[in-house]
């Protein structure tokens, strides 16, 4: 949990949302531009970050857990990361052809 946090943390100062925002002339309805933004972004980055954080740690946990025919914890986040590419290839394909999309 604690590389899942430090990886998105290093990835949200890579990117200074709240300056380029800023620069941009872009509000979020609520914030103050700057320094609030940027503290409700951190907020929402945080939480989401926790989310993701125990997914990955009950994903990684649970094989060993309940033993299931083979499937350990690295072959299991192949399968939930190409069934996520799957169905984001799928939603793809169907907004090309005009379709509202697969989840949506």
């Amino acid at each position: 949990m604690a590389f899942t946090y430090f990886y998105a943390y290093v990835q949200w100062q890579q990117q200074r949302l709240p300056e380029v925002l800023q620069k941009q002339g872009a509000v979020i309805p609520g914030q103050r531009p700057g320094e609030g933004t940027g503290k409700y972004l951190l907020t929402i980055l945080n939480r989401l970050t926790l989310a993701g954080a125990l997914c990955l740690g009950i994903a990684a946990v649970l094989p060993l857990v309940i033993p299931i025919g083979g499937l350990d914890s690295t072959k299991l986040l192949i399968v939930v990361g190409v069934v996520l590419d799957t169905v984001r290839q799928l939603n793809v394909h169907m907004q090309m052809r005009n379709y509202k999309g697969l989840l949506s």
